[in-house]
Parts: structure tokens; sequence; C-alpha cells
């Protein structure tokens, strides 16, 4: 595949490169900030996950959607762990709120997110101390039932070195769930350069299904279920107008939604997809 230029719409206009690996069948976000500057490219308002703004109808759908999804997270805990308690870890967990969920339902929740604002809300929605990054190099190996990061692992410097650290973590019965943009989804080829989920420079990596599969696998942990998020390719949408033409345009929006989501009947390429990760 060919490579593309991207521009960063939300926060610097920086162009970026995204570079096709042929082997792992992904594309690579560069040049790649440094870990001092990283930062700085998430320092916006419309940084929407780093916050609980609801200042307009857009950022109002946008919770009512992800209080509804919550729900069916948790669930999904308990589907695919065959448990609906144990001790749960949400690296990336933002404000909290999936955490906050998940111990309603009884789980012993334990956070890890990188935004002191983001982590702050955390805490207080919790009462449990939501911890940074450094944190995960201290906690003892196969302490965890479950590890969820919902759209997180798309943005980890260090992809390899995360995933040996999950294979770490995780018990040996223990279930990883994974969700990540899929930039084989039809909207990703129709919105192109303006499709919203590259999001770069915060998005350093792009998967396809094969990719997941692959780096996995070097950890000897094995892809047992790959779940559609139908919701994605309608939020994904209205970005990716506001990108390509400077308004959202929500009609265009959510028939461009529909039509990925129905196509991805028959392709199983969704907008974005939960990956069901075992140890092998």
């Amino acid at each position: 595949m060919n490579n593309l230029t991207i521009i960063d719409h939300s926060v610097s206009k920086e162009k970026f490169q995204l570079v096709f690996d042929d082997v792992l069948k992904m594309y690579k976000t560069e040049p790649q900030p440094s870990l001092e500057k990283l930062a700085s490219y998430y320092e916006s308002e419309d940084y929407i996950s780093h916050t609980d703004t609801k200042r307009n109808l857009f950022e109002k759908v946008y919770h009512r959607v992800r209080s509804y999804m919550l729900s069916k997270k948790v669930q999904l805990l308990k589907k695919y762990n065959k448990t609906d308690s144990g001790k749960l870890l949400d690296i990336g967990c933002g404000t909290g709120d999936f955490l906050t969920e998940a111990q309603k339902k009884g789980w012993e929740i334990f956070g890890v997110e990188p935004d002191e604002n983001a982590r702050a809300i955390a805490n207080k929605k919790t009462q449990t101390v939501i911890q940074n990054n450094e944190w995960l190099s201290e906690v003892a190996p196969t302490t965890f039932d479950v590890i969820t990061m919902w759209h997180v692992l798309e943005h980890v410097p260090n992809l390899e070195e995360q995933i040996s650290t999950l294979k770490r973590l995780l018990k040996s019965n223990g279930t990883l769930f994974i969700a990540v943009p899929n930039f084989r989804s039809y909207d990703a080829a129709y919105y192109k350069e303006y499709w919203a989920a590259y999001d770069v420079p915060r998005h350093l990596w792009h998967f396809s299904q094969t990719s997941i599969a692959k780096l996995f696998h070097k950890e000897k942990m094995k892809v047992v279920k790959i779940l559609p998020m139908k919701f994605d390719a309608y939020y994904v949408s209205l970005l990716s107008e506001k990108h390509k033409t400077g308004k959202m345009n929500p009609i265009n929006a959510m028939y461009r939604g529909f039509i990925s989501n129905f196509k991805a009947k028959s392709t199983s390429e969704y907008s974005s997809l939960i990956y069901v990760i075992k140890n092998d």
C-alpha cells in the first residue's frame, strides 16, 4: 500500500507521514514526536476523552452514546472472561467512566492515565488512586484477571514493549480487550487523508486485523474474537466531514457511517474493532 501524508487537523496543523509496514500490514506515523513533545499534541479543549465538557450538541451526543457503551463494555468482561468480578486494569482510563461502571458491577478496579487533568477527574469519580504509566513497571506479574485498552494502543510510543507488559500483567487465564480504529474500513477509504481516526500524531500506529494478530502472536497471545464498534463509524465520519469541509455535515456523515457499517457486514472491516485476546 502507498504511504500517506496526513495533517494534524486538531492541534498543530503539521504534516506527518503514514509509512506502511508490509510485514505487519499496518501504518506507522512518522516522524514520531519525542516523549517530551508528545503531550503538547493533546493540549486542546476538543480532546474530548480528557474532559467531561458538554458545550454543544455534538459533545452531548458523544457523552450519551458513551454512557450507553460503558454498560455494554462491562457486559463483555463477564461474557468473555466467564466471571463478573476480579481485578480489572484499564490502561488509558481517561476521566474514569468505564472504571466507575465496572466498580458498580463488583470489579476491583485499577487505572492508568498519563494526562494529569483527566487523572484527577477519574480519581474523584472512582475514589481510587489512578496511576501514571510508570506505575505499571512496579506491578507484580499475573496480577489482573482483565486488562482493557479502549482506543489506547494506537497512542503508546513503545508498542512492542507495551504488548510485552500486557502479557506480563495478565493472569494465565485472563482476558485482554483492545479497541482500535481500523484503516481498512469503508469510511477510512472514503475520507482518505481526512479520515479523523488517523488523528496524527496522537495515533502513532494504525492497525489492521492482520497486524493485531501478528503483534500479539509474538507474545504467545491469540485473538479469540473480533467485535464491531458500530457507533464509531458515525462519530468518525462527523469529524472527518469537519476535516474535509470545515463543517460536520451530519446528514452526509450519518449516511457514510451507515454505508460503512452496511459494507462491513460482509467484510468485517468496521470503523473500529474490539479484539478479545487470550494467552495462547
